[in-house]
């Protein structure tokens, strides 16, 4: 897979920024009915949901061990395929 623009320029900054491999913390917020499609990219039991105060959104957050700068991006260009996803 090849990297966009902006795809390449996110692999630089998180090059930058960590030393692979390490953790790597995800954050999301999708809309109520559509968290069970961001918790399928993760392993069981590597993310947590909770309920936003109205009940409309739900927070996501999966932590996990990456091998590189790429996985990390796959995932997330992954989750913006699921419509109202918001990538923190």
């Amino acid at each position: 897979m090849t990297a966009s623009r902006s795809g390449e320029e996110f692999i630089k900054m998180l090059d930058q920024e960590h030393k692979w491999p390490t953790w790597y913390l995800f954050k999301f917020i999708v809309p109520r009915g559509k968290e069970d499609l961001i918790v399928a990219l993760f392993p069981k039991g590597a993310t947590s949901v909770k309920a936003s105060t109205t009940g409309k959104y739900r927070s996501i957050t999966a932590k996990m061990m990456m091998e590189s700068a790429q996985e990390v991006l796959d995932i997330y260009e992954k989750a913006n395929h699921i419509e109202g996803v918001l990538a923190l």
